[in-house]
């Protein structure tokens, strides 16, 4: 007759410290996402899976966390969802009612999303990779959700292009051009400042699911730096990239607040509680260092402040 094993992991541990996460990271599973008359969209995603532990338990169930994982993505990719987010949503539900000692669930996916869109200037069609992420946090009080974005674009630095102006403007000047030609000539064309790759994220987070398209998001996102950019470039498309990067040259600071008008217009339908997170981070071209700006807050008090 086989003995039964101990339940090392329900016994006590030897400091009684509870944990605010335990659980695992780096879980791989194919998603589908359905779409109307359409193919599903099928993603890579990876997972991350936790939730907390009471101080008087030694260790949490990692293999009753994997049995979930894999029963709910199973399902997810059989049956196709609508959104991420809902995925990441009934996972964190499952887990909660699967633990008996625990009080708050956790997960979290990111993964790779390709969208066809045509180049600015050649019209050519191109695709561009976003990284989707989704979480959900289930607790007794019910179950909140995020879905957002992390997107790359191009940003010019108004400090430098003042400086390029400001010598053109005198260079004009030694030249002889009057100054209403010079004033005309500096409008039109935007003189040079040092360029940056930049890194925009934005998710928003609400109870149930966020009322948001991910494709607003992403554009949204994509739209708070200076310029697009793209992975098919014709030398028309060059050249209507850095024009319009130049025309529009922005601080990182100016990014997330871009960030922030474009989600108090567009989603003018989440609740006051929601939560939106905007994060710009530049890779700086003269600098070795990168400049970084970020912002959370309550939809009701961005709404505030981008209105007042």
């Amino acid at each position: 007759m086989s003995q039964q094993l101990p339940d090392v992991q329900a016994s006590s541990p030897d400091v009684t410290v509870g944990l605010s996460q335990v659980g695992v990271t780096g879980v791989e599973k194919l998603v589908k996402i359905a779409r109307e008359d359409k193919r599903p969209i099928v993603l890579t995603a990876e997972f991350e899976v936790f939730v907390d532990l009471p101080s008087w338990r030694k260790g949490a169930d990692m293999s009753r966390n994997m049995e979930v994982i894999d029963e709910i993505l199973e399902d997810a990719t059989r049956d196709e969802a609508y959104r991420v987010e809902e995925v990441c949503g009934e996972v964190a539900e499952r887990l909660l009612g699967k633990h008996d000692y625990t009080s708050r669930a956790e997960v979290t996916m990111e993964a790779e999303f390709m969208r066809r869109e045509q180049t600015p200037a050649s019209d050519r069609e191109t695709q561009h990779t976003v990284d989707i992420i989704a979480s959900a946090t289930a607790t007794e009080d019910g179950t909140r959700e995020e879905i957002g974005a992390k997107v790359v674009g191009m940003t010019v630095c108004p400090c430098s292009q003042g400086m390029s102006a400001a010598r053109a403007k005198q260079t004009l000047e030694d030249l002889g051009v009057e100054e209403g030609t010079i004033t005309e000539f500096l409008e039109q064309v935007p003189q040079p400042g040092h360029s940056q790759r930049g890194h925009a994220t934005l998710t928003v987070e609400a109870g149930g699911d966020p009322d948001v398209d991910l494709n607003d998001v992403i554009d949204i996102a994509r739209d708070s730096m200076s310029a697009r950019i793209y992975n098919l470039a014709k030398r028309p498309d060059e050249d209507h990239m850095t024009y319009a990067a130049h025309a529009d040259a922005k601080f990182v600071e100016d990014c997330v607040r871009s960030m922030a008008e474009g989600v108090v217009d567009e989603f003018d339908q989440l609740p006051d509680d929601a939560v939106v997170t905007m994060k710009q981070s530049n890779d700086e071209s003269i600098h070795q260092h990168n400049a970084h700006a970020e912002r959370v807050v309550e939809m009701d008090q961005l709404r505030s402040e981008v209105n007042d």
